[in-house]
């Protein structure tokens, strides 16, 4: 049986071995579970925590307009962007020319509600959303872009998925702090996503934005933001600052 004081010293020394030799030793301090806590570089969470906090500007002057003709080409490929993303989400595509306009496809797990929904031209129960909002965007920093950038960001494949329309319509131009997927399961990649969108273009966000991406991802430390949405991903023709 060890003395009182034999007692404190080895259990002094055992501290200080895993506080120096923590990760030879498989310790872990406070200090690395709270740095997991916070993200590590890269990730999502970091680039949420590090994105510009500022008030949201008017609505004055937004129009869908102010950012281009819908559905613009702009990658080159001779196909609308909303018919893009229909061929990258839906399975079991059809074509009504062969190549770009898609007549039916089947969404096989929505990422909003979690169900299947079947694409049917003329009928569909099925938008393409802007994860980022345009008119979220306007407000945050768009207002003052160039009309290239704004065109860029509203047919961009990172900031587009299809998505069930009664979902989307429910979100309207909700940030995060407005509105969340009912699909749990969902929530971190939806977070990630409109975390890159906003980095990427040098979107700002409200602070209580900030404060529901931070508490989203905080669940999702070591996720990582999307860097595309598209094998033929719409070029970038701007600059971000």
């Amino acid at each position: 049986m060890l003395h009182a004081s034999t007692a404190v010293r080895t259990a002094a020394s055992a501290v200080l071995a895993c506080a120096v030799l923590f990760a030879a030793a498989g310790c872990s301090s406070e200090s690395e579970k709270k740095g997991d806590a916070k993200g590590g570089e890269g990730s999502a969470l970091k680039t949420a925590s590090a994105l510009t906090v500022k008030g949201r500007e008017s609505m004055s002057g937004y129009t869908r307009t102010k950012f281009g003709q819908a559905w613009a080409d702009t990658d080159g490929n001779k196909c609308g962007t909303r018919d893009d993303i229909l061929k990258r989400d839906l399975s079991e595509v059809k074509f009504g020319d062969g190549r770009c306009t898609v007549t039916s496809g089947t969404l096989a797990k929505d990422p909003y509600t979690g169900k299947s929904v079947r694409f049917e031209r003329g009928k569909s129960k099925i938008d393409i959303d802007h994860v980022v909002a345009l008119s979220d965007a306007w407000q945050k920093g768009a207002r003052a872009w160039d009309p290239a950038k704004r065109v860029a960001l509203a047919n961009d494949p990172l900031n587009l998925i299809a998505a069930d329309a009664s979902a989307n319509r429910s979100k309207g131009d909700g940030d995060t702090a407005k509105w969340l997927p009912d699909n749990e399961a969902y929530r971190c990649e939806y977070v990630a996503r409109q975390v890159a969108v906003k980095k990427k273009y040098g979107l700002w966000v409200t602070d209580v934005e900030k404060a529901a991406m931070v508490k989203v991802l905080s669940t999702c430390p070591s996720r990582k933001p999307p860097t595309g949405g598209n094998p033929t991903a719409a070029p970038t023709r701007f600059t971000t600052k």
